[in-house]
């Protein structure tokens, strides 16, 4: 469901860009997609560590969010 909500905010967020035509509003609706697609990846990852907390051990578990944090610190310039 959050996947579906971030795509519909970023097809909605292009049709924007369509209908406004203008560079300026399209650069600042694009920094805040900028925003939305990490929340939402990391919503997404704790999602998912929530639902196997109870059938992987913390060890795994762990392993699991260290690779979440460094996918999140490649991302970034």
């Amino acid at each position: 469901m959050l996947r579906m909500l971030s795509g519909c905010i970023e097809i909605g967020t292009a049709l924007l860009f369509l209908r406004l035509k203008k560079v300026e509003t399209a650069l600042q609706l694009n920094a805040i997609l900028g925003l939305v697609g990490p929340i939402i990846f990391l919503l997404v990852s704790a999602l998912g560590l929530i639902t196997i907390a109870t059938k992987v051990s913390p060890a795994k578990i762990g392993l699991i969010a260290l690779g979440v944090i460094f996918i999140v610190l490649g991302s970034k310039n």
